[in-house]
């Protein structure tokens, strides 16, 4: 299966519900997950750009675009971004495919 990483952050309107009827939301996270095969790894809360991070193991892109299109198209994000993780043995394997390609600069 494969790893993601989603930055989310909540609406003003979400952080205002939450802060009348605090909630854990690992628990829903690891639901929406679960209830396409996968896994959840972890859930933070941060400072900056993002209100929070999760790591997630999907079987396929497939079942990892619908749970974030679900969550997204829920309306209590303002942002919710997916990025795919390789392993090092992937991201070698692909180094190792690079020569085949024969990639030429623009303009030389």
């Amino acid at each position: 299966m494969a790893l993601y990483l989603t930055r989310f952050s909540y609406t003003p309107e979400t952080w205002g519900r939450l802060m009348k009827n605090p909630e854990d939301r690992r628990e829903a996270a690891r639901k929406y997950i679960e209830s396409v095969g996968g896994k959840l790894h972890g859930f933070w809360y941060a400072f900056g750009a993002y209100d929070g991070y999760n790591l997630w193991e999907a079987p396929d892109n497939v079942s990892m675009a619908a749970v974030a299109i679900a969550i997204g198209g829920g309306g209590a994000l303002s942002k919710f971004e997916t990025t795919p993780l390789l392993t090092v043995e992937e991201t070698l394997e692909a180094l190792g495919r690079t020569q085949a390609i024969g990639y030429r600069p623009p303009g030389t």
